[in-house]
């Protein structure tokens, strides 16, 4: 039996008791910037088309996304317009790590540099048609950036890549961490830190990241971002089948899905955002953040074609899918034990962002792929190898 409890359901919130316990084909990312910017395990089969399934091999998965995504260092979407966000050039460092590709490592970090690193040495969310257009950090992208650093100056032998990540991790850990009941908490921005209750993306936390930057640092702010990011993880997916894109987080503890970032916009759902938690935290070389990348499985295997929006019961939301979906269903298969049913996911999800490419699942693909498969981004994915 569930521990938390769930109190109300009003204009699509949940409130989480403190002390209890058709094709996507136009899909990728909803915009995750800043407000006002935009066991048991059931076998999945591969579409059944006749294509033979991609194989999972993340140096190539990584390769083919710098090859088709990245122009002289610049991440571009070209299914979202042509303009670039700090967390596709986060993407891209974690892609040239994987790829054992130093060159274009410099190349992407050298134009976020040049065009999106901000006074304060954290990222400008959105940059397009030449200029930044949206200055405000997404704290997501400069953790994915701040980890990869320190990852590439380890791979590559490189002390200034490895400054370079301690200066940023210590700048978010600065701005972009605030303490509550709960513990230790990363907001999604600097614009969150104006107001509390505070805006909260459960899909941001990444205990990998926490540890490589602890490790790295020696600030025990890491630490403990990790085990509050944990306790408030554990709340979510112990009173909710499934996480939402988007909560916030009383300074007392009590947690409620929301809407939104500010409470406003779509509706309180897993879709985008949220299922980078399960991925995140089945990467973890941790047993109890395993654990809890384990907890939506039963949800997401009710049905073996995965709808791409669901509300936090399961209920399709859409009749689309996104490989993107498919990838965190391999993520919970994953971390419960079933590596035979998370390759099958991985494949769909590789069959179906090779079919209809976008940024976004071509990204998660690859990187799913990397954190559950293998060790170069710093996890644990040889585990079940």
């Amino acid at each position: 039996m569930r521990r938390s409890t769930l109190v109300g359901i009003a204009a699509g919130a949940v409130v989480i008791t403190a002390g209890t316990a058709a094709l996507a084909v136009g899909l990728s990312s909803s915009d995750h910037g800043p407000p006002g910017s935009d066991v048991g395990v059931a076998s999945t089969p591969l579409p059944a088309d006749g294509a033979d399934a991609p194989q999972l091999d993340a140096a190539e998965l990584a390769t083919s996304f710098l090859d088709e995504w990245v122009d002289d260092g610049r991440v571009v979407r070209h299914d979202e317009g042509g303009d670039t966000v700090s967390e596709g050039q986060a993407y891209g460092l974690f892609a040239a790590v994987i790829a054992d590709d130093e060159k274009q490592f410099d190349e992407i970090w050298s134009w976020t540099q040049d065009e999106l690193v901000r006074g304060d040495g954290l990222m400008a969310w959105r940059w397009d048609d030449g200029a930044v257009v949206d200055d405000e950090p997404a704290s997501d992208a400069d953790l994915d950036a701040a980890r990869a650093l320190i990852l590439a100056g380890d791979r590559f032998g490189r002390d200034d890549l490895r400054q370079d990540g301690i200066d940023l991790a210590t700048v978010i850990a600065d701005r972009m961490t605030v303490v509550t009941e709960r513990g230790r908490i990363l907001l999604p921005g600097l614009w969150a830190a104006e107001r509390e209750p505070y805006a909260y993306n459960p899909s941001y936390a990444s205990p990998v990241a926490y540890e490589v930057l602890a490790t790295a640092t020696g600030d025990p702010r890491w630490d403990e971002l990790d085990a509050g990011s944990a306790a408030v993880t554990a709340e979510i997916l112990e009173a909710t089948d499934l996480p939402p894109d988007w909560a916030q987080v009383h300074a007392d503890g009590l947690i409620e899905p929301m809407p939104g970032p500010l409470g406003e916009g779509d509706p309180v759902q897993y879709a985008f955002d949220a299922p980078r938690l399960m991925l995140r935290y089945a990467e973890s070389c941790t047993a109890s953040d395993v654990a809890l990348a384990a907890l939506p499985l039963a949800t997401l295997d009710r049905e073996q074609r995965l709808s791409s929006r669901l509300d936090l019961g399961g209920g399709a939301l859409t009749d689309e899918e996104s490989a993107f979906g498919y990838t965190a269903r391999a993520a919970t298969a994953y971390a419960s034990g079933d590596s035979v049913a998370a390759t099958i996911d991985l494949e769909r999800a590789a069959q179906l962002a090779a079919e209809y490419p976008t940024y976004y699942g071509d990204a998660w693909v690859m990187l799913s792929t990397a954190m559950l498969t293998d060790d170069t981004l710093g996890g644990c994915g040889t585990r079940a190898a």
